[in-house]
């Protein structure tokens, strides 16, 4: 019998385990919260591009966001992002739109934290004091990490000519940043799932790596994934005539469903190529990979708990045991002394 090569073992048990993970659903979960998060994090990022004065922002982010999103989905999102622009006060909607875009996306970390768990076949073990704050203060850093991101390329241009202007190099300048600012944002994705893939998970990780085959791969199919679904609604003509106006309220939905898709495939084949270097080291990792957990007091009580619910249940059995077998002989007595009668 021949021997699987390391990474035909790796490729084949991450489509095994993902589908074992069920983490299609977890995607579908992870949609409904990322649909919580969407708009409250638009209203932040929009707040922030009106306050750095460019005028065409909108129509910036609006050209970024159809590069990327489908068209379909684009014409639910587009009314939504226009309507922000023109809203008065946007400190005031900053402010607002950052309390609630943290709140909102923390609880997608949060859930997010649970599949990653489940990925990685480890229980929750950090006590809820200490998670929620955790993840808190993670979604801070994802959500400055795409803000800054935002706001660069929103203002890059006047940057760019500015620099340009001052060094001679004129609109060259301007060119050249068109042809990088793609490949900037990538690093920002990048960096943002690896963060994600880093964080999230009750385990603790030799070191952090800030690119990975796993958060690449969800990249590509992420990217893919786009391109696909863009080419079905385009190509399929009857979508919007079957759907009407929901069109592009289901292609969004979709979309960051592919999204999520994508995230925990990228997750499951880290994790196998971890499990496939702790193999070929030596290490017992067939069924369960070989890390330390981050915290353990919560499923330690947890554990606890059940054991004790356990307990409980056994001595129910055993006193309605002991009832039943003590009635069946004052029944036995009873029926002898009716038939001597």
């Amino acid at each position: 019998m021949a021997h699987a090569t390391p990474w035909r073992f790796t490729l084949r048990r991450a489509a095994r385990e993902f589908g074992r993970d069920r983490c299609v659903d977890l995607a579908a979960a992870l949609t409904f919260y990322a649909v919580l998060s969407l708009f409250p994090a638009m209203i932040a990022v929009v707040a922030l591009t009106s306050l750095v004065g460019q005028e065409e922002s909108t129509e910036t982010l609006l050209s970024m966001a159809a590069e990327v999103v489908p068209a379909s989905a684009m014409s639910a999102l587009a009314p939504v992002i226009e309507n922000l622009t023109t809203a008065p006060a946007p400190g005031l909607s900053l402010a607002l739109g950052l309390a609630a875009a943290l709140w909102t996306a923390s609880i997608y970390v949060h859930a997010y934290s649970r599949a990653m768990n489940a990925i990685y076949g480890v229980p929750e073990g950090r006590p809820m004091w200490t998670l929620r704050p955790a993840m808190f203060g993670l979604t801070l850093v994802l959500l400055v990490f795409l803000a800054l991101a935002t706001v660069l390329l929103v203002i890059s241009r006047p940057i760019a000519e500015s620099l340009g202007a001052l060094v001679g190099l004129g609109t060259t300048a301007v060119t050249v940043w068109t042809l990088v600012r793609w490949p900037v944002l990538l690093l920002v994705v990048a960096a943002v799932v690896a963060i994600l893939y880093h964080f999230t998970p009750n385990v603790r990780k030799p070191r952090f790596r800030w690119v990975s085959l796993g958060a690449i791969t969800a990249i590509g199919l992420a990217v893919i994934a786009s391109l696909s679904l863009g080419a079905f609604v385009v190509n399929v003509g009857r979508f919007n005539e079957i759907y009407g106006s929901l069109a592009g309220v289901i292609v969004a939905l979709l979309w960051l469903w592919a999204m999520n898709v994508a995230l925990l495939f990228g997750a499951e084949l880290d994790v196998e190529l971890e499990r496939s270097r702790q193999l070929r080291s030596g290490l017992p990792a067939e069924e369960t990979i070989q890390l330390p957990a981050r915290d353990t007091r919560a499923s330690t009580k947890r554990a606890s708990k059940d054991a004790a619910d356990i307990s409980r249940g056994r001595k129910l059995r055993e006193s309605h045991e002991e009832s039943a077998a003590g009635s069946e002989p004052a029944e036995e007595s009873n029926e002898t002394g009716e038939g001597s009668n």
